[in-house]
Order: structure tokens, then sequence, then C-alpha cells
């Protein structure tokens, strides 16, 4: 018998953490393992997600859909070896995450298929902000497209009249979803975990290459090169940095590119301690994952090639895109074979996230005047505030959430013993990270 998989999603600060919270903690008769995800610096959910039995796994190393075919997958086998001490699993993707990509690896990954069946893809939708979102993201309307169940939260701060609207174009938009009115996330469990099977003819209908891989990288290809050193060279800098991967192979044929791409897709989706690698560095062909620093101008990087052979070598965007060579004896070498792939789609690189931490305790009134000032100059660009302070009197956590103009907060767990520290993420457009810091400081008592 096949696992169950929820996934959830919804667009920042829709309420998922909220459900998420009432799945680990209500009595509905089943053992659930999580597997949270934030868009963040720091990892800040697991401050806000009430204590349960249940493990938690949290991912801060980027999107799901960014990491589906590395961490997802590694993830979903370490559970499986404890299949006996869960029922149900519950993935929660980053509020910008496109959902296609996790469903995915439920269809094309042959162990995963085996194993475990996406039961529903859950998404949450604020009521008060998606309008302010839905017509300039692609990820919330894709998060819309592809839900078995739309739970239409925070209907307390919305009239009937703008529900029904609003409502209208939900089903517009995806007219099989089952869509439920809540209010801070309540509605009984099992409308959300038990909801019979993920539609894959309607995830088609979505999107006809549903079922093609995606990749971390747009291109791939093998180069015959001699041993000593090579050159990449490049002359146009679209991005700050270039992923890359360079691994010897076995040949240069199609199968050999093919076995390369699953080496260099764990590669890329290792992104810890990730090695920077501005113009005159020298590369090692060992397979592991850099970041060339692009620059105006020439950019020269030294491949260090221990032996004559086959190297294939991928990168996150198409060579033509640099104008990228890769050049020995002084001669440019064509890849044979070489091929471009679909790559996962690319976030609103227009919306950031600046994460602070700070040692101490937080004096009260200055907090409240800074975030207060804070949403009043700048509340329509930060999405999401997510915190965790110590602030100076209180022996509980202060635990702080907001949503564009509107801010929570309510006592979390008390510190007891642990030293006293304060974590703040911002999830927004336009953020001044010196700015926030600066602000941030201000309040340390």
């Amino acid at each position: 018998m096949k696992t169950p998989v929820t996934v959830l999603t919804g667009f920042l600060g829709a309420g998922k953490t909220t459900l998420m919270n009432r799945v680990l903690t209500e009595q509905h008769g089943q053992r659930i393992a999580v597997v949270e995800n934030e868009f963040g610096e720091i990892g800040i959910d697991h401050e806000l997600v009430i204590n349960a039995e249940e493990e938690i796994f949290e991912m801060n190393n980027g999107c799901i859909c960014c990491t589906v075919r590395g961490d997802l997958i590694r993830i979903l086998g370490n559970l499986m070896k404890r299949r006996d001490r869960f029922d149900h699993i519950l993935i929660e993707t980053t509020g910008l995450a496109d959902p296609g990509p996790v469903v995915q690896t439920f269809f094309v990954d042959d162990d995963i298929k085996e194993k475990l069946s996406v039961n529903a893809v859950v998404t949450l939708v604020d009521a008060k902000h998606i309008l302010e979102h839905l017509d300039d993201s692609d990820e919330a309307k894709e998060q819309i497209a592809f839900a078995d169940v739309i739970l239409l939260n925070k209907c307390d701060l919305v009239d009937t009249a703008d529900l029904d609207r609003l409502e209208a174009r939900l089903k517009a938009m995806n007219g099989m979803a089952r869509i439920h009115r809540t209010t801070n996330a309540e509605i009984e469990i099992p409308k959300v975990l038990d909801v019979g099977g993920f539609n894959l003819d309607h995830a088609l209908a979505q999107d006809p290459q549903f079922l093609e891989p995606e990749y971390p990288f747009e291109w791939g290809g093998i180069f015959r090169l001699p041993a000593g050193p090579a050159e990449i060279t490049a002359t146009i800098n679209p991005d700050p940095i270039m992923r890359l991967v360079v691994l010897p192979v076995a040949a240069a044929d199609e199968d050999a590119l093919a076995a390369a791409r699953e080496t260099a897709v764990r590669a890329f989706s290792e992104r810890d301690d990730v090695a920077a690698a501005p113009s005159g560095s020298t590369l090692a062909a060992d397979g592991a994952l850099r970041e060339l620093v692009l620059q105006d101008g020439p950019m020269r990087w030294t491949l260090d090639l221990p032996r004559e052979g086959c190297y294939a070598v991928f990168t996150e965007h198409y060579p033509e895109e640099l104008a990228m060579e890769i050049k020995a004896a002084g001669q440019t070498v064509a890849a044979a074979p070489a091929a471009a792939y679909k790559p996962d789609h690319e976030h609103d690189e227009s919306v950031t996230s600046v994460g602070l931490k700070a040692d101490g305790e937080c004096d009260g009134e200055k907090l409240s005047r800074w975030l207060g000032q804070l949403v009043r100059e700048q509340g329509t660009d930060i999405f999401r505030m997510k915190g965790v302070f110590a602030v100076r009197g209180q022996d509980k956590r202060i635990v702080f959430q907001g949503v564009h103009m509107l801010l929570d907060s309510k006592p979390g767990e008390p510190w007891g013993g642990r030293p006293r520290r304060s974590s703040l993420v911002f999830i927004g457009r336009h953020l001044d990270r010196e700015a926030l810091n600066r602000g941030f400081r201000t309040c340390l008592a």
C-alpha cells in the first residue's frame, strides 16, 4: 500500500503554517511526517510550529521546487526507512514555489512512484491580499491551477460580496478544485488529508509538459580535452553569478551525458558552501558545484584537467547567453553531444529575503515603533515578516508574524535556561538589507 502525500502550498502569508500546526496537533488519528520549507535565510518556521510528536524536516537552502530532484527525493527516501512511524506525509512548500515540480516527483521517479502517491494539492489563498499578487505572480496562478482543494482563508477580513467575486475568479481559473472558505485555516482535517487522489489528467491539462523532467540547469555537453590547462571564456554577464559543474565521463555519447546529468542534478542541489570563482580562478573537474562570478568585459577561468579524456559541463544558463566558449591550446572546442534542458521555473527575482539575527534582548517599545514605521512606509513591498524575539521583561519567546500591513504577535515557549536571541526574516520586494539591519539593531535593549 502506497503512503499518501499531501502537498500544502499557497502564497506568502496565506496561512500554511497555521494549517500545519492544526494538522500536527489535532486528534485526527493519523501520524504525520512533515517536510517543511520556507523561503528565507534563517530557519524561523520551526520556532513557529507548535511542538508535536512528529519529526519535522526543514530545508533552508531555497525553494523546494528548485531542489526537488535532490533534497526532496533524498528526504523522502530517508523517511521511508522509518515507514512504521507515520501514516501520511505532508509537504509544505515555500510561498514562492510552483507545486508542479514537487508533484512531478511522484510520477517520474520510479522508486518514489512505487512507494508514495499524491493524495492532494491543497492551496491556501489569502482572501485579503491575493488580488495584489494574482495579476503579476506566475507562482500564485500556478498554485491555484494545480490545486485539488483551495482554502479561501482569512475570510473574516473581507466582506461577503468581495468573497463571492474572488471565489468566482478562482473557479474560473480552476473549476475542478473544491473551495472552502476559512478563518485562521479552521477546517475539518479530513477535508485536507483524505481528499482521494491527485488528478493527473487535470495537471496535464494545465501543463502539457508536466511529466517532462525539469533541471536546475539549462544546458549540458561533453568535450574531448587534452591533459593540462583548458580555458572557459565569456564576455557577457546576464546575472551576477552562473552556476556550473564540470566532471569527467567515460565517453562522448548520449548515455554518458545522461549519466552525468543525474550526477550534476545532485551537485546543483547542494547549495551550501558553494565555492565562488571570480574571473582568473582555476577550476577542478571534480563534479562540485561552483559559482562563476560574472563581470563586465572579458572573463576567463582555467580548467585544471589531470588527464586527456572526455569532460561533461553543465551550466545554469545557455552558453550563448554569456558568449561562453571552452578552449584548449587556444582553439575553441565544440561540445558533442550537447543538450538543452527544460529549466525549473524562475521565481520573481525582485522578491528576496533578508534574515537578521541578534544575541541578547530587544526593547519591546522600540521594536513596536520600528515595525510600525516599517509597515507604514514599506508595507506594500513587504509580503511577509516572521520572527522570534527575546523581549526584555518577558519570560517567554515572542512569536511575531506580519503580512503586508497586518501584524500579529503572541507569547511562545518559555526561554528557560537557553540563551536569549532574536531572529527576523523579511520577504518582499526592494528590501534594503543594511537599512533593515540598522533598524533592527536600534531595537536591542
